[in-house]
C-alpha cells in the first residue's frame, strides 16, 4: 500500500500551523498526514480527542513524521468551537460534514450539520484575521443530484460550472446537503476580501484508510459488495470515483499553490458497482460472492424501497453514462489519478486483513 500522499513540489509553509476539521475522518487522516510528513504543526479539530480509537492513528502518523499534531475538541453545531483551534492559523481546510446515505430525519441529520458547521467554522475564520485561505471539501453531490441535471448541460459532462439543482430533502437528502453547503461557503466569501475560499469536489472516495477499523460511507460500499447483498447483481448506475490520496494531494495543492482558485472536479474515472466488481474478479472473485451481472432495470426498479432506494431516481439513472471535465484539477492543481481497480484493490485488502485481525 502506498502510504504517503506525494506533495512532489508544492510550496508548502511550515511557518504557522494548518487547521484540519473533521480530522479523524477518512479524507482527512491523509491530509493530515501529508501536512504531518511535509513538517507542518497541525491543529486537528475532532469530536473528542480523548477518544484514544479514534485519534490513534493521527497519533502514530505524527509519531513517525517531523511535523508537530495538536488535538483540538470541536462541534459543528457549538459556535466558536473552531476559535482555540484556529489561532495563529493561515489555512483551514474544512472536511468535517456528515456523509451517511440512511437517516431518519435529513434535516437534522444532514443538512444542518453540513450548512451550520460550515457556516460556524466561516464565521470564526471571519474572526480570525490570520486566516488567508480556506479549503473546503465538497463533492460532486454538490454538482449534479440526478440524471436531470446531466441533461442540460454541454455535452452533459460535468464541469466547475454545474450546480446540482434536483436534490431535496426526500431526493438525495446527502446531495442536498453537500449544494447548500458549499453554496453558503461561496455566500460568506464573498462577502468579504480578505482570505480566499477553494473547493475540492470529488466523487466516490475509494482506496485504503489510515485508520484500521475505517467506519466511512466508501467503505460501507465496499462492504456490501464483498457481503454477498449483491450477490445476485447491482443496478447499473453510473459513479465517478477517486482514490483517497489523490483527493487529499488535491486539498493541499488547493492548499498552498498561490493561484488555486474557485472549485475543482476531482474525479479518475465513471465506473459502477458491477463494472468495479467484474475487474476485481481475477484477484477476489473466488473469496468473496462480488456482484457479476447486472439487475434488469424493472426488477432494480420494483425492489428500490427494500434497498433504500427511490424507484423514480433508478428509473432515470440506471444505465446513463456520467462525464466529467477534470482539466481544471490536472492543470491548476496538478492532480495526478491512479485507476480505480487498483484503489479498490487496496480497500479489499484491507477489509481482509481487518477480518483476519479480529479476536
Amino acid at each position: 500500500m502506498d502510504i504517503q500522499v506525494n506533495l512532489g513540489d508544492l510550496p508548502v509553509d511550515t511557518s504557522a500551523p494548518v487547521l484540519v476539521t473533521g480530522a479523524t475522518g477518512y479524507v482527512a487522516g491523509w491530509i493530515v498526514k501529508g501536512l504531518l510528513d511535509a513538517g507542518v504543526t497541525v491543529h486537528a479539530a475532532v469530536r473528542d480527542p480523548n477518544n484514544t480509537a479514534k485519534v490513534r492513528h493521527l497519533l502514530e502518523a505524527a509519531d513517525a513524521s517531523p511535523g508537530t499534531l495538536r488535538l483540538f475538541a470541536s462541534d459543528l453545531m457549538r459556535e466558536r468551537s473552531y476559535q482555540e483551534a484556529m489561532q495563529g492559523c493561515r489555512i483551514v481546510i474544512h472536511t468535517a460534514s456528515p456523509f451517511i446515505r440512511t437517516v431518519r430525519d435529513p434535516q437534522r441529520d444532514l443538512v444542518d450539520p453540513a450548512v451550520h458547521g460550515t457556516r460556524n467554522v466561516l464565521q470564526t475564520v471571519n474572526d480570525a484575521d490570520t486566516v488567508e485561505r480556506v479549503v473546503l471539501t465538497s463533492s460532486v453531490a454538490a454538482m449534479i443530484g440526478d440524471v436531470k441535471d446531466i441533461l442540460r448541460l454541454p455535452g452533459r459532462t460535468v464541469t466547475e460550472e454545474t450546480w446540482n439543482t434536483t436534490s431535496s430533502l426526500t431526493r438525495e437528502p446527502y446531495s442536498l446537503s453537500k449544494t447548500l453547503a458549499e453554496k453558503e461557503a461561496w455566500r460568506i466569501a464573498k462577502a468579504q476580501d480578505r482570505w480566499r475560499l477553494v473547493t475540492i469536489n470529488p466523487g466516490l472516495v475509494i482506496g485504503p484508510a489510515l485508520n484500521p477499523d475505517p467506519t466511512s460511507e466508501s467503505f460501507n460500499i465496499a462492504r456490501q459488495m464483498i457481503s454477498g447483498e449483491a450477490r445476485f447483481g447491482a443496478p447499473r448506475i453510473a459513479v465517478a470515483v477517486v482514490d483517497v490520496r489523490e483527493v487529499a494531494y488535491a486539498h493541499l495543492a488547493a492548499a498552498f499553490l498561490p493561484e488555486a482558485e474557485g472549485r475543482h472536479l476531482v474525479v479518475a474515472e465513471s465506473t459502477d458497482i458491477v463494472d468495479l466488481s467484474r475487474r476485481l474478479l481475477p484477484a477476489y472473485g473466488e473469496r468473496y460472492p462480488l456482484p457479476r451481472r447486472a439487475v434488469p432495470k424493472p426488477l432494480a426498479v420494483a425492489f428500490a424501497p427494500a434497498a433504500g432506494l427511490e424507484r423514480g431516481y433508478l428509473r432515470r439513472n440506471i444505465g446513463f453514462d456520467l462525464r466529467g471535465d477534470t482539466t481544471k484539477s490536472r492543470k491548476s492543481l496538478g492532480v495526478r489519478y491512479r485507476p480505480a481497480q487498483h484503489s479498490m484493490e487496496e480497500m479489499l485488502d484491507q477489509l481482509a486483513q481487518a477480518e483476519v485481525s479480529k479476536p
